[in-house]
């Protein structure tokens, strides 16, 4: 694995860590470049995001540098609320596209919380959100077939269809075989949605689905059909003008790290690679370290192969639950960087010369040579780091200082 930095523009909106949002891929559009929809979440402190993201690429620099842009949209009319484990999707009608959200878990309302219940939480009611991507306006649709909301499921979308597959559902706590088709006619005036009861699904959450070189093909792995059971079984799905076909595929040859661990999660590395990583076991067991595996699939027939990648460290997993797991960005290479990348090697160094001049691509802060804050008496615009940092301390310098909020530009 090769790590690069990547640094936001000037105009970036902050965007918080955040566990378990719903996340969306858009494909380029006209000039719009690949993007990334990201919603909701579960913030550090265990607050739940109600904010819509928009990631995309805002250059790429003669020296492989990637800079992103992240842009916060403002949602109006009948806004999604605050939560985590949902899907987003993104269809196209009538030369039009919006993201479809899905599904969910979040707090229970202040009206029905008790000492034992504060943090609690419950199933987000059955409702599909539509938010159009151009002007945020959002609309909530009550579909009579969805009966229960469901977490942790997997939404795949074709054209103007989502299909949503498996999931869990807290109040009864189980993981039916569930697979509806939702279809979004974007038609001038008001949009028009339908649901179809499909009755070949899968019983599972928290899985990865990971497409293919070519068309709608996904390869389904990793995720949990019980509390604390993986589902070690492999399935491809097809999309296609007639609809979907899931048919069983020949797993990987999981090695004993993966088959005797009780905790995986991962994402898609995209073109039928995903990533898992496995806590490590020892005597004694090494804290907050994982085992990272690569899963290669092939597009026809062939053998899948698994690969150790290097263990990484954790930073902040105590509190995380076997059931929430991680999604991966990937935004495409253009031809002729893939051939600078694997020409004479050269693209496997990562060289500090490269670095561009942090003072002119700073993403939280830029430092200011006027600053006049007494590091020791500042008093902060916030309660917390979630929405801006007040102070950040600077290491320029010999002895460094700290850099108040305002010095932002």
């Amino acid at each position: 694995f090769k790590l690069r930095p990547i640094t936001f523009s000037n105009n970036s909106s902050y965007l918080p860590p955040l566990r378990c949002p719903a996340v969306a891929r858009m494909e380029p559009r006209d000039e719009s470049p690949e993007g990334y929809l990201i919603h909701g979440g579960r913030t550090p402190n265990n607050d739940l995001s109600a904010a819509l993201y928009v990631l995309s690429v805002d250059s790429r620099g003669c020296n492989r540098k990637l800079t992103l842009r992240c842009e916060e949209k403002e949602l109006v009319g009948e806004v999604p609320s605050a939560r985590y484990g949902h899907s987003a999707s993104v269809v196209h009608s009538r030369g039009k596209r919006a993201c479809v959200l899905f599904g969910g878990r979040s707090y229970r309302p202040p009206g029905q919380r008790t000492t034992e219940t504060w943090n609690s939480v419950v199933d987000c009611p059955p409702q599909v959100f539509l938010v159009d991507l151009e002007y945020g306006c959002c609309s909530a649709h009550y579909l009579p077939e969805l009966t229960d909301g469901q977490s942790f499921h997997l939404a795949l979308s074709r054209g103007d269809s989502v299909y949503l597959l498996g999931g869990h559902t807290l109040s009864s706590d189980s993981r039916p075989p569930r697979l509806y088709r939702l279809r979004v006619e974007l038609l001038l005036g008001s949009p028009k949605l339908s649901c179809e009861v499909l009755d070949n699904g899968l019983s599972i959450t928290s899985a990865i689905a990971t497409r293919l070189d070519s068309g709608h093909e996904y390869v389904i792995l990793g995720g949990y059909k019980a509390d604390q059971q993986k589902q070690l079984q492999c399935c491809s799905v097809v999309l296609d003008e007639t609809g979907i076909r899931i048919d069983p595929r020949e797993a990987p040859v999981w090695n004993g790290e993966i088959s005797g661990s009780r905790v995986w999660f991962g994402g898609s590395l995209g073109k039928g690679h995903a990533l898992i990583a496995v806590p490590a076991e020892g005597n004694p067991a090494p804290a907050d370290a994982f085992y990272l595996y690569q899963v290669s699939f092939k597009q026809e027939g062939g053998s899948e192969e698994v690969t150790q990648g290097y263990s990484q460290e954790s930073t902040d997993m105590e509190d995380s639950t076997p059931l929430e797991d991680s999604e991966e960005l990937y935004f495409g290479r253009d031809p002729h960087e893939l051939e600078m990348l694997a020409s004479d090697g050269e693209g496997d160094t990562y060289n500090e010369e490269d670095e561009e001049d942090e003072s002119q691509t700073g993403y939280w802060i830029r430092c200011c040579s006027g600053c006049q804050v007494d590091g020791n008496t500042w008093e902060p615009f916030y309660s917390t780091e979630l929405t801006r940092p007040a102070m950040i301390f600077c290491s320029k310098g010999e002895e460094g200082h700290w850099v108040h909020a305002q010095c932002m530009e």
